[in-house]
């Protein structure tokens, strides 16, 4: 799995700005939390859920199924508009 080519990443400390290109069906931007940027980070690097779970879990203080359904709902979001290659 892995982030769009019709989208570009710019991280900014702890968010990420995630800006559509001409080629991406999705026009606009989005601003993210902390968490998320760390969701696309792991994207960029063609990481797949089982392994944005595992690599979350060694960061947060926090019950696995919560990270799950945090990476699920932001995978969801971002397959919504189109950013995801599976």
């Amino acid at each position: 799995m892995k982030l769009n080519k019709g989208f570009l990443v710019h991280h900014n400390g702890e968010e990420s700005l995630v800006v559509s290109t001409g080629a991406a069906a999705f026009s606009g931007m989005i601003r993210t939390n902390r968490t998320a940027a760390r969701i696309i980070g792991c994207l960029e690097e063609g990481a797949d859920r089982e392994q944005i779970i595992h690599r979350l879990a060694q960061q947060y203080d926090a019950p696995t199924e919560q990270i799950a359904g945090d990476v699920d709902r932001v995978l969801d979001q971002l397959r919504q508009i189109g950013a995801i290659d599976d």
